[in-house]
């Protein structure tokens, strides 16, 4: 068997199909990425650390980096497509603002003081305007993933991150014209010519706009009658794709095409089947482009001109840092998020790339300053992760105001509600209806300040601590709710208020099963995950909707609710409690007045 493997092998490899390269990018993908991520550094340089080490300056498992690159540009291409499908045109509409006003002021700002650079180190002007102009255009692979890690995407500082990486894709165009322009004999390029490229680009954009408004809902409705998911998947990638090709035809950015064919698609019935079908592409080929870029980190460059390269980086990331910090503050974000701004969007991005190759392709850089080049940029994508994790650890925490928030003191509310989110404030409602006095504390000042917009009283407080407790009359109380959706804190306010105030009855929101079975050793009279009961009453409005009546589906919900308040009872010290903390699990009994658990 061996040997036939190891023929079958040989023979695949005789015939061009050698699985080691397939093999070697995914181990290194599905090792590095884990990896870096456990030891809190991010998937993004482990992909890239990972790309040095199989690439030409590692193991040299692979030689040509840049082509692979190329091909990994395609994760770019849907990454930008499933953003536009989460821009409705009235939502791009309203950022048009933040695209040629942020993005402009800061590309425009960015590209006079990085040309400065060059200038400073002796080089000619259109050398120095196109370093400098390549440095500008941001790595949107890298932002876009550490916006996606982080979180922030959907934030208001995500989007006016993605608005500046929407103008800097539609910047490529008049960029790359210049370029030519600059050219020795570029000059020469009659307005004809520059009037038949902006027409070209025209009607690229007018071609994927109508394609998109009239032809991809009837198209993608015949598919799904067929019933043939492949063929859904296939359509999914041929948009995307044909979007990206045409608008490359037409001398646009083909993240541009695809992110346009996104907010094309955005309102369509097909928009949640299509960003299933895209995901799994999209998250590959972006590690595979971070593999490349690691891969195309040329050390025998970096090697031969490692003090130019060191001042280039240094200086570019760090005037194009001051510069989007600058602009940021001018447009009246604070400081924390200028800060982060300039942080994430430092680096030089994968179009630089295409720029320096059109200019070395005119005649206005060699060779050898394109290598040059293109390693600022790999490099300065290479520190970014590591940046980030450097501002992460050194800033300071943000620390709430507490302008216009009270602290909790000398508070005698008959019940002690602890946490007013979403939980708090409904739970509220009827203990409010019958007139019983609350003493509300919570730690989130914002929402205490919102929360006094709509007439509640609120004190700032943490209820894991004894003082607090005290202060906000738990002694006293009737009852203590803790409606905070923090397990642990919740576990530690639970086993503190049994401790100190014994004869005090405690109620409590549970996330999940293993943290009601914690609550109820820790002795709380009555305990509620905050999503069960709720499902239970959709499944039973379910069964009447199909057809059972009330009364069934009122029976088969008591019994979900029976089997499992028995599957708890099992969790907890082996079932040993009485028939009272069971009817109290079940909610067939009102909570006793004073705790009476069997223990061991």
């Amino acid at each position: 068997m061996a040997a036939e493997a190891a023929e079958a092998a040989h023979h695949a490899a005789a015939h061009g199909f050698d699985l080691v390269p397939v093999v070697t990018l995914l181990g290194a993908a599905v090792i590095a990425a884990p990896l870096f991520k456990r030891l809190r550094l991010g998937s993004v340089l482990g992909y890239l650390a990972a790309g040095l080490v199989i690439g030409p300056f590692g193991l040299g498992v692979f030689t040509d980096a840049m082509s692979i690159i190329h091909v990994a540009e395609l994760g770019v291409v849907l990454f930008l497509f499933i953003i536009g499908l989460e821009m409705q045109p009235s939502r791009l509409w309203s950022m048009r603002s933040e695209i040629f006003g942020l993005g402009l002021l800061q590309v425009g700002a960015a590209i006079a003081a990085l040309t400065c650079v060059g200038l400073a180190l002796g080089f000619p002007v259109a050398q120095s305007f196109v370093a400098g102009t390549g440095f500008v255009l941001t790595s949107t692979a890298i932002v876009m993933q550490m916006l996606q890690e982080r979180g922030a995407m959907q934030a208001p500082k995500g989007r006016r991150i993605v608005s500046v990486l929407l103008f800097e894709d539609l910047a490529i165009v008049p960029l790359l014209a210049l370029v030519a322009f600059l050219a020795p004999g570029g000059g020469d390029v009659s307005m004809q010519d520059r009037l038949t490229g902006i027409a070209i680009g025209l009607a690229a954009i007018t071609g994927v706009v109508l394609a998109g408004r009239y032809l991809l809902n009837p198209m993608f409705r015949i598919l799904a009658q067929a019933q043939a998911r492949e063929v859904m998947t296939a359509a999914a990638l041929l948009v995307v794709l044909g979007a990206a090709l045409v608008m490359q035809l037409g001398g646009l950015s083909m993240a541009m095409g695809a992110f346009l064919a996104g907010v094309l698609l955005s309102e369509s019935t097909f928009r949640h089947q299509l960003e299933a079908d895209i995901e799994p592409f999209r998250g590959l080929l972006l590690g595979l482009f971070f593999l490349g870029v690691g891969m195309a980190l040329d050390l025998g460059v970096i090697a031969a001109n490692w003090r130019l390269i060191a001042i280039c980086v240094a200086a570019y990331m760090t005037l194009k840092a001051i510069v989007i910090y600058g602009v940021a503050r001018l447009l009246k974000a604070n400081h924390a998020e200028s800060l982060e701004r300039a942080v994430l969007m430092a680096q030089g991005g994968e179009f630089a790339f295409v720029l320096y190759a059109a200019a070395a392709g005119v005649g206005i850089i060699d060779g050898d300053a394109n290598a040059i080049l293109t390693a600022i940029i790999i490099v300065s994508m290479v520190l970014t992760p590591l940046m980030i994790i450097a501002h992460d650890r050194l800033s300071p925490k943000s620390v709430d105001s507490m302008d216009g928030v009270e602290e909790a003191s000398s508070l005698a509310g008959s019940v002690l509600l602890i946490g007013f989110g979403r939980f708090g404030q409904i739970a509220s409602q009827p203990l409010l209806a019958r007139g019983h006095a609350l003493s509300i504390i919570e730690t989130n000042t914002t929402l205490i300040r919102d929360s006094s917009d709509f007439g509640f009283k609120v004190y700032y407080g943490d209820g894991s601590r004894l003082d607090v407790l005290h202060a906000a009359g738990a002694e006293h109380a009737k009852a203590i709710i803790i409606a905070i959706d923090d397990e642990k804190a919740s576990h530690a306010i639970a086993e503190l208020v049994r401790h100190e105030f014994p004869q005090v009855p405690v109620l409590a929101r549970a996330m999940d099963r293993e943290h009601a079975a914690d609550l109820i050793k820790a002795g709380v009279e009555y305990q509620i995950r905050d999503t069960f009961e709720s499902a239970l009453l959709l499944g039973e409005r379910a069964l009447i909707t199909l057809g059972d009546t009330p009364e069934e589906a009122e029976r088969i919900k008591s019994e979900v609710r029976s089997r499992d308040a028995e599957r708890l009872d099992i969790e907890i010290c082996g079932g040993i409690y009485d028939s009272a903390a069971r009817n109290m699990i079940l909610g067939n009994a009102p909570v006793p007045e004073a705790p009476r658990w069997k223990r061991d």
